[in-house]
């Protein structure tokens, strides 16, 4: 009999304490490659939301980015995903990546992504035009890299199937493959600096990195206006040898959830994301990009209502 009461006891206590845990959100956080913005950025962003909504735990998961994100938001397997907003186009237009509508809906636009074409040094190209016949990385499978990277190419006149030998690198391995010298170039989508990059330009300060405003008009007048151009200081951003200032193709940048998550905590995520920026700018400067009028700028894609709330509440 005692033994059939312990065994109750410590039933009752661990039922307590699956209580206790249900009673409060564990959050996962698909970013994106180890050394990418995506993985800093929702590094520190999970940091915020735990010290700053009560009964909080979040982690940043590693991932392909874009693609795979909005697939492990719409099957229940992450809460918060980081994606460019082309791909959160296709996603809720079913189209592209996806066979079917995504359920998902955004907390805000939070910077812009650059397109960033990266040339080993003594490889012949000025433009993505020049890349016929070389070896090149599109990016990850499942990535927003590899979307765009496929779509600038052919914009380009290129198939990215038969006119490069294709490989399908994350970051970090495509910067290691132009160490390793297996790859002559490699698409990477992300901002500036990134982490891989900088760590490459340290190492091979005579690489390149392409203009692609050359491939801007056939962009836009194939997959929208959400592609526009930008600027990227090589010297400054990334301590390029003689290197200037380049045009290169950009898209914004949205936090994504899923449409059932809790209007409350999607309030809670959006307030902690805009209202501790200082703190995310220490982790990457890019979160100086930050701003709530920028941040309700998430079409085609729908704001959660709890985001739309904090907006509305902080107009101006």
């Amino acid at each position: 009999m005692k033994r059939v009461l312990i065994t109750l006891a410590a039933a009752v206590v661990a039922l307590a304490a699956a209580a206790g845990c249900g009673g409060g959100n564990r959050l996962s956080i698909a970013t994106g490659g180890t050394t990418g913005v995506y993985y800093v950025y929702g590094g520190g962003l999970a940091k915020q939301i735990q010290a700053n909504v009560a009964n909080t735990q979040a982690t940043a998961s590693v991932t392909s980015a874009s693609v795979e994100n909005i697939k492990l938001l719409a099957t229940g397997k992450a809460d918060i995903g980081f994606s460019q907003t082309d791909t959160a186009a296709d996603a809720v237009n079913g189209v592209g990546s996806f066979t079917e509508k995504q359920p998902i809906q955004a907390i805000a636009r939070i910077y812009d992504n650059y397109a960033q074409v990266v040339v080993a040094p003594g490889v012949a190209a000025t433009k993505i035009a020049d890349l016929k016949g070389k070896r090149v990385s599109l990016g990850p499978p499942n990535s927003g890299t590899q979307v765009m990277a496929r779509r600038m190419m052919e914009a380009a006149g290129l198939n990215p199937d038969s006119d490069v030998t294709k490989s399908q690198l994350s970051i970090n391995e495509s910067v290691q493959a132009v160490k390793d010298g297996t790859i002559d170039a490699f698409f990477w989508v992300g901002g500036v600096p990134t982490a891989g990059i900088v760590d490459l330009a340290t190492s091979k300060p005579d690489m390149k990195m392409l203009d692609t405003s050359d491939v801007l008009g056939g962009m836009q007048t194939k997959f929208g206006k959400q592609y526009v151009t930008l600027d990227v200081d090589l010297a400054g951003s990334y301590k390029l040898t003689g290197a200037g200032s380049i045009k290169t193709m950009a898209v914004g940048n949205v936090l994504l959830v899923p449409d059932k998550m809790d209007e409350q905590l999607a309030y809670d995520i959006t307030k902690t994301l805009f209202e501790k920026k200082a703190e995310l700018v220490k982790v990457h400067t890019e979160a100086n990009k930050l701003d709530p009028k920028l941040g309700q700028q998430v079409e085609p894609v729908v704001l959660h209502p709890g985001a739309a709330r904090y907006f509305k509440e902080n107009q101006g």
